[in-house]
């Protein structure tokens, strides 16, 4: 479980971007592990299909924080299908043992140790999983 909490998870941990909530987002979303209980809610602006602007509460545990660090980072400027694409190579990554995601989220392979830790997975998954939502809530499709 120690190598699950290295130095690099801890210091994104500690990073968050975006974490002011937007006024009046186009699309709220807010995901919980029910599992653990942490809590990640995305509002956000969109333009032209893309991420404009990017607001996020994250109330999770250390893996959650550092993966809605990494999806903070890279987040503004997306189109749906992007975010998607990193979603479900998160997941294969967890899941199935596959590879790390592609840019503009390969910084997602700190998490990889993770895999071993099933009851963690929704925990990680949160920020897509709440970016995915509030996308839907603006009505942004592919």
């Amino acid at each position: 479980m120690i190598k699950l909490y290295s130095t690099r998870i801890l210091a994104l941990a500690s990073e968050i971007p975006h974490t002011t909530r937007l006024p009046d987002p186009d699309g709220t979303a807010r995901k919980r592990s029910p599992l653990c209980g942490s809590t990640v809610t995305v509002d956000l602006k969109v333009a032209d299909g893309r991420i404009a602007a990017f607001g996020q509460d994250v109330k999770a545990c250390a893996l959650g924080q550092a993966a809605a660090s990494v999806v903070g980072q890279s987040v503004i400027g997306l189109d749906r299908g992007t975010i998607q694409r990193g979603h479900d190579e998160l997941l294969a990554m967890l899941k199935d043992g596959g590879p790390v995601p592609a840019a503009p989220f390969d910084g997602l392979a700190v998490l990889e140790p993770a895999k071993d830790y099933k009851n963690r997975h929704a925990s990680i998954m949160l920020a897509f999983d709440a970016t995915l939502a509030a996308l839907d809530d603006a009505q942004v499709t592919a």
